[in-house]
């Protein structure tokens, strides 16, 4: 492993490791537009030039491995100088624009303007005219060549990650230009990544675009909800407005690094499926009373829901109450249906049911399980009967209830099927975060938090538990699921007492033998592998459309 010496500080790294990295490691911030870890090598921004000894002249970092003995000066004003220079040359044609410009406050010339620029400039010749002035390049992203310092970054990851090949570089000298291939369209899984890795205002998201300044926006760690997968994700909240019930108050999601699960990306789904978290929310407890809703305070509702699944169970039977629990619910939200449901009610009628049924998959991030926590359903040992025969013993008459977590019955059965369910039901409760057809049809509704609302933790395809955080204060009346759960037993004369989700974690750990172990201090930032390696003993059911036709 080579050994060498950068800024006076001597470091020994892997082979193949490059100057940028070993600096990186000692807390030295060389400057680059070009390079990207996830990307190839370019080396064709510059500004990443250092002095190294016995070199007659510059070297550019992201381009040089490190070799044993090298001394390299990377932070002296005459490097300095030298990145002022190409800062200089990269700036000649760009327009002045940073007012109007949606990158202003993130932009990487701005910054290094600031760091490495204020010269005086050399150069009055009037600026080259490019082709692209804000034209959509595809439904995600919108173009402006002329805010482009060709760095190339969104060529190279059309090419190597997505490999889609929409993009290039056209013409030549100062008159190039990134552009579309023709008849092509920026149109792929992924495409919002190329917004995230240009490092100015060349490539703008268009869902983002003049919708909030940056300087703005409040950043909270957390998990993609879209698949299996479990990406890591930024949610950046206007905290202008965090509590907001009529307007946007997410404004975007952004990938976060993780090594072992989606490293720098995220598909496009993931990032613009966040508007539910604003959209069609069910804000106030209601019961059904005729063809009319009915608002009710928390505590009322709740003392009469428990006494409408007591007057069920005297009636029949104590399996007459069906639950459908969702793969949407955090691990600490289904411990806590477990607890109650299972371990203090005694009910064998529980399923878990995706509230829609299995969608696209690749060899890359996206999963066709459209659930972050199905593998953590799996490993608490939730699903104790199939969907289809939960159906047929309503369709008996043996379950004349029905408590739903945020499923559509209408959308997964069809209308008529569903009714016919519906018909055969004397108690159907519906608990969600967003309104649907069968949540209109309920007799009791009972809003909860969404996953940008709370904290807690859900478990990837591959067994990995990942923690997120709560980046918003429930909407309306809304409340965790596992807190309205909590309230439920207490009317019904039991007790779920956990002040805290990371308390019913520790619990949840204790309890379950694929947690053991287990702790929100252990998960960390990246998460953590289920320490049985993810084996999970239990019955995979299907859940999807055609299972349960007639």
């Amino acid at each position: 492993m080579p050994t060498l010496t950068i800024d006076g500080k001597t470091i020994t790294v892997e082979p193949g490791t490059n100057l940028i990295q070993a600096a990186e490691k000692l807390g030295i911030a060389i400057p680059y537009y070009c390079y990207h870890p996830g990307l190839s090598i370019a080396g064709n921004c510059r500004i990443c030039l250092v002095k190294m000894e016995k070199s007659p002249k510059p070297i550019i970092a992201c381009q040089t491995l490190c070799q044993e003995g090298m001394v390299v000066d990377a932070s002296s004003p005459e490097v300095g100088k030298l990145r002022q220079a190409v800062l200089e040359f990269l700036l000649i044609n760009h327009p002045l624009d940073c007012p109007v410009c949606d990158q202003a406050g993130e932009c990487w010339l701005q910054d290094y303007y600031m760091e490495f620029g204020l010269y005086d400039p050399k150069f009055n010749e009037q600026k080259v005219k490019k082709h692209f002035k804000a034209t959509p390049i595809g439904p995600t992203v919108t173009l402006d060549s002329e805010r482009c310092i060709l760095c190339s970054r969104c060529v190279r990851f059309t090419d190597e990650i997505s490999k889609t090949h929409e993009l290039g570089i056209f013409d030549r000298g100062d008159h190039s230009e990134i552009g579309i291939y023709p008849g092509k369209e920026l149109r792929n899984n992924y495409s919002g990544n190329v917004v995230d890795i240009c490092p100015v205002g060349a490539l703008t998201d268009r869902d983002f675009r003049f919708k909030c300044r940056v300087w703005y926006l409040t950043s909270t760690d957390s998990i993609c909800p879209g698949c299996s997968n479990g990406c890591n994700i930024q949610i950046h909240v206007n905290r202008e407005r965090p509590h907001h019930a009529k307007g946007e108050r997410v404004m975007r999601l952004k990938p976060r690094y993780n090594a072992e699960v989606n490293q720098w990306w995220m598909c496009d789904a993931g990032r613009y499926g966040y508007k539910f978290i604003d959209k069609d929310r069910i804000l106030i407890p209601e019961r059904r009373e005729g063809s009319l809703f009915k608002e009710e305070e928390w505590e009322k509702l709740l003392g009469s829901l428990a006494s409408s699944i007591a007057a069920l169970f005297e009636r029949y039977e104590q399996n007459a109450l069906g639950i459908c629990l969702s793969p949407q619910l955090s691990n600490e939200d289904l411990f806590m249906a477990k607890k109650f449901f299972e371990e203090q009610l005694g009910l064998p009628q529980i399923t878990v049911l995706s509230p829609s049924p299995e969608g696209d998959q690749d060899d890359f991030l996206i999963k066709s399980d459209k659930n972050p926590n199905t593998r953590g359903a799996l490993a608490l040992g939730l699903s104790k009967v199939s969907f289809e025969e939960i159906i047929q013993r309503i369709q008996k008459g043996k379950i004349k209830g029905l408590y739903l977590f945020g499923q559509d019955l209408l959308a997964l059965l069809g209308e008529s099927k569903a009714k016919e369910i519906f018909g055969k039901l004397e108690l159907i409760i519906f608990q969600g975060s967003n309104q649907n057809a069968t949540s209109k049809l309920a007799h009791v509704v009972l809003p909860s938090a969404t996953y940008a609302e709370k904290d807690g933790t859900f478990t990837n395809h591959a067994g990995r538990v990942q923690r997120f955080w709560k980046a918003l204060e429930p909407l309306g009346q809304s409340l965790p699921d596992g807190e309205i759960l909590r309230r439920l037993a207490s009317e019904m004369g039991t007790l779920l007492e956990f002040e805290t989700p990371e308390a019913i974690f520790e619990d949840l750990a204790q309890s379950i033998a694929a947690f053991r172990g287990l702790s929100y201090a252990s998960l960390g930032q990246e998460g953590k592998l289920l320490p049985d390696g993810g084996k999970v003993v239990a019955r995979a059911v299907r859940h999807e459309k055609e299972d349960s036709r007639e």
